[in-house]
């Protein structure tokens, strides 16, 4: 089976590094000492720390091989480097839907969805109404309620 590459701006790659970096070198070591400290104080069924230090390393590890196995297909796509006039990852678009309301989207990569800060996936629903169309195009957008006509204001590359 092939992989759908993993694209992320420089950002979210670094956002991903820090956070293995924490989880590798910083969490899971201060946990394995707490789980052997609680491992040498006898009677382990009945251990709170030991029994959910051993839990917390399950989750850590899991999260560690995610996050591997997701840095594994990374393609970086530095939207500084862009100079396209269309849509495409990593571009910033400003819209307005067909009630005049104005929203400004950046495309990112899944693992860097954030909505407090307006970034989507390059997968959504949006996103893939917006690719590839120019400034001044009115696309349309389907979403389980009813499709939305967006029209696109600007599209910059920072």
């Amino acid at each position: 089976m092939i992989k759908q590459p993993n694209y992320l701006t420089p950002q979210g790659l670094k956002k991903i590094q820090e956070e293995l970096h924490l989880l590798l070198h910083e969490e899971r070591p201060q946990l394995v000492k707490t789980v052997a400290w609680a491992a040498a104080n006898g009677d382990r069924s009945e251990n709170a720390d030991y029994i959910y230090g051993k839990r917390r390393l399950r989750e850590i590890d899991r999260r560690i091989r995610f996050l591997q196995s997701r840095l594994d297909y990374i393609e970086v796509i530095d939207p500084k480097t862009i100079t396209y006039q269309h849509v495409s990852f990593g571009a910033t678009v400003t819209i307005v839907d067909e009630n005049n309301v104005r929203a400004t989207y950046q495309i990112v990569g899944a693992d860097e969805i954030d909505p407090d800060e307006n970034k989507i996936s390059w997968q959504s629903p949006v996103a893939k109404a917006l690719m590839g169309k120019k400034e001044g195009t009115i696309t349309e957008v389907k979403k389980p309620k009813g499709n939305t006509e967006l029209e696109i204001v600007k599209i910059e590359y920072k």
